[in-house]
């Protein structure tokens, strides 16, 4: 095939003839403001990569509907079920999602065809009066829907030699910061990214350094997924892929596998590249937490090794650190469910 057909096919959707470059491409996004953001920054790379228009498509999922906390409801999917059917119905050519909240067993009939360059991973401190984490008062109520988040803040707070109140709360950014703007809350705690994204990263009043709390696997990434049998688009989004983030989430997702978690469970991971004395990426350090929702248990590891060539590679060094977490105990918190 020669580099002008070539081209054609990969900018050839669904039902659509070669070369007809007028035919949207239909991705398929969650309804709130910062899945629309996230999708609308993918919709323009698209169309830069394409030179085809690109349509939003957008879809309720259970988790934007259901009112129940995200441990009750399971987490893991909620938010993608829906965006996956429309996939595999043919309503949409791909679907943008973050990558915290995919499954990590992935669908054969889907591939994850691009992961963008990661965001921030941290996460950040909304709170009261310009504070800080370590400014709160003893006995302070901070908001989060997450058990990962719950776990590392009370151990911080513990090591700060100060007790803080973690109150399970859901809603988009605008509803959990207005806990804080109507005085129910002290603070809340939601990722750097989504901030980032929707352009209010100047509401943050800390960042939380990752060495006191470890995001979740795959935090501040985003995944573009499509139809394994569109061969062509497959090809053209994963012009868009980022092979380091590729590499860092897989090995963070492949932790959380191995531990047997969903990603309603109170696991962070962090996989981050380390360069050598010429500047030159050359090792991955990946870190591990899982704990007791009430901060009073820990267990938090890490592993560095040169940085993986493969997705097999990437996947093993998140086994090796889950074979040691579970050996220093993690198995137990996870029977326990920690939750």
């Amino acid at each position: 095939m020669n580099s002008a057909k070539a081209a054609d096919a990969a900018n050839t959707g669904p039902g659509q003839e070669a070369g007809d470059r007028q035919v949207p491409l239909r991705l398929g996004t969650r309804r709130s403001k910062l899945a629309m953001s996230q999708s609308g920054m993918v919709a323009d790379a698209v169309r830069e990569l394409t030179g085809r228009p690109v349509e939003l498509v957008e879809i309720t999922t259970y988790g934007d509907v259901s009112r129940e906390n995200l441990a009750q409801i399971g987490g893991t999917g909620v938010f993608v079920t829906a965006l996956r059917d429309a996939l595999l119905r043919g309503e949409v050519d791909f679907a943008v999602h973050s990558l915290k909240d995919l499954p990590t067993a992935q669908p054969a009939e889907l591939v994850v065809a691009a992961i963008p360059p990661r965001e921030d991973p941290r996460d950040a401190l909304v709170a009261r009066d310009g504070l800080t984490f370590e400014q709160l008062p003893d006995g302070a109520r901070v908001g989060t829907g997450s058990p990962r988040r719950m776990a590392q803040l009370n151990h911080y707070a513990r090591q700060s030699g100060k007790s803080i109140e973690t109150v399970a709360i859901r809603g988009n950014v605008d509803t959990r910061i207005g806990y804080v703007r109507d005085g129910e809350l002290d603070a809340v705690v939601l990722a750097a990214a989504g901030l980032n994204r929707i352009g209010r990263s100047d509401e943050a009043t800390d960042l939380l350094s990752v060495d006191n709390v470890l995001p979740a696997p795959g935090q501040g990434a985003l995944a573009i997924e499509c139809t394994a049998a569109n061969a062509d688009l497959v090809a053209t989004l994963g012009r868009l892929d980022d092979p380091y983030t590729r590499a860092a989430v897989t090995a963070e997702r492949s932790l959380l596998a191995a531990l047997e978690a969903g990603c309603s469970a109170p696991v962070g991971a962090l996989a981050d590249t380390q360069s050598g004395s010429g500047e030159s990426v050359t090792e991955m350090r990946l870190r591990g937490v899982v704990g007791t929702t009430d901060g009073s248990t820990l267990v938090q590891l890490s592993t560095t090794g040169p940085v993986p060539r493969s997705h097999d590679e990437a996947m093993a060094l998140g086994r090796e650190l889950a074979d040691e977490m579970l050996a220093k105990g993690a198995a137990g918190l996870m029977g326990e469910r920690a939750l």
